[in-house]
Parts: C-alpha cells; structure tokens; sequence
C-alpha cells in the first residue's frame, strides 16, 4: 500500500522471525519521527513476545534508508533556538533505537538490498547480522553537507575496525557490498534475486535454535565487548552459568549423547 495513508512500518511473522520493513520508498526510507517512533514501539513489542526468535529490518524500494529525513531537519531551522530543542529530540529518539537493537533478546539481521548512508548505515552497523545484496552501497556522507556523522560513527565504529569507520566517516565516499564484508560492515553478499531467500534461510535457522541460549549468548557478548579481560571474562563465566542450569541445555546435551533432536522448550 502506497500514500499518504500508507504505514511507514511493516510488520510480517512466519515461523518465528518477525520482518520489520521501512515503508517510506518515495522519501528513500528517510528515518523521520513517525518512522523511528514506530521502530521503537515495534522493537519494543518484539522484545516481549516469546513467539518471535530473530528479526529482519528490510526496506520497500530501492534504497535502504537514506538516513535522516532533511525535510523535517531543514523545516526546524526557522524555530527561535535554531532547531536546537527539535534536532536534541531527533537525536534522542534516533539514539533510542538504535540502542534497543542490540539489547533486543533476539537477533537482528539486516537485509539491505540497495543504498543505507548515514543514520541508514548506523542502522545497519546496529543490527547483529548484515546480508547485503551485490548492488548494495554504505555511505556516511554528511561531510559533504557540513555535518559530519557523528551519530552514526558510534555504531560504525564498533562494527568494523576505527580505520575503515573513520575513512567512511572523513572522506564520505560510499563502499560496496564486497568491501562493506571486507571491513566487517557485512556477513554475507549475495545476488539482488537471492536476498530475501538468503536472509529468511539465515533468520530461520537462527530461529530455530532455543530462544533462551540465543538471548543469553547475544546478551553476553554485547555486555563483554570492549571490557578489559578479566571483566569480560566474568560476564561470560556468569552466563555460562545461567546457560547450563537451564532446561534447554539439559535437553540439547542429552539430545547430541543421544543421538536424536532436541526438543527446545525455550526455557
């Protein structure tokens, strides 16, 4: 559905993965307030649903997310402080999502199939998993506008090496797919016919493994990257912990001695 009166989020279940498309494809996915607000309501939904194991951020159109939307940034120049108190609000509300991705119990894959810059690539550097169609492009090209992506670069930063992020960030000249995987930006890089098929296979065998070890394991992780040793040790030492006390790991070890599939009762 197309207009005005078109949703700018989708939301479609199967089998335990929930798809979350943009639907914004004449204003290229431009990340506006009604579009972050209804990705943060939906994450916020997905997070306490147990029916949903994995999920897709995918994109109506050509172009993944075009970033932030500049008719609502340029439309708050005229405001007495400048924007200041719109821009500080955007800014929270961006931040909010991008946060809730990575502290979602469930993973988060990236389905891009076109064109993702500036908050469009934070985005993607915030989701888990990235697979990319060959015709895909990231780009963090606010220098060329006069406003360097500074937001953008926390996530960058942390998905690919500070190099490669500040190159993006400094230059702003868009990678490809192939070098997008090269620097850690993306997983995997497949043909524009075999993007949905590759993301929904990737998703449902995700998806298939018990909910509860998943939520654990991507909780860890993210709570241990960046610590020094000792403490990352100890977070995942704790997880371990809670990981094997739990029914689901009885029930996986007991099915790999046995020869047979575990059963996951996800708890």
């Amino acid at each position: 559905m197309q207009g005005a009166l078109a949703p700018v989020l989708l939301r479609a279940d199967a089998e335990g993965v929930a798809t979350l498309t943009l639907n914004r494809p004449a204003a290229r996915n431009g990340l506006s307030v009604a579009l972050l607000d209804a990705l943060s309501a939906a994450l916020a939904e997905i997070a306490g649903d147990p029916e949903v194991r994995c999920v897709v951020i995918a994109a109506a159109g050509p172009v993944f997310c075009a970033g932030h939307d500049l008719k609502e940034i340029t439309a708050a120049f005229g405001q007495p402080d400048g924007g200041r108190a719109v821009f500080t609000d955007l800014m929270r509300r961006c931040a909010g999502v991008m946060r809730a991705m990575p502290a979602l119990p469930q993973p988060v894959i990236a389905s891009v199939g076109g064109l993702a810059t500036a908050a469009g690539c934070q985005l993607v550097a915030a989701c888990d998993l990235v697979v990319a169609s060959e015709a895909a492009r990231f780009q963090t090209p606010g220098v060329d506008i006069g406003l360097f992506c500074s937001t953008p670069a926390v996530a960058l930063s942390r998905a690919v090496g500070r190099k490669s992020a500040m190159e993006m960030l400094l230059t702003g000249d868009a990678v490809d797919a192939e070098e997008a995987r090269r620097i850690g930006l993306v997983n995997r890089v497949v043909p524009a016919d075999r993007l949905s098929d590759e993301v929904q296979a990737l998703a449902a065998r995700i998806a298939s493994r018990s909910a509860l070890a998943v939520s654990l394991g991507k909780r860890a992780f993210h709570a241990q990257h960046g610590l020094p040793l000792e403490d990352a040790y100890e977070i995942a030492a704790a997880t371990m912990v809670e990981n094997l006390l739990a029914e689901d790991a009885a029930e996986g070890i007991g099915a790999f001695l046995g020869k047979r599939a575990p059963q996951w009762r996800h708890r």
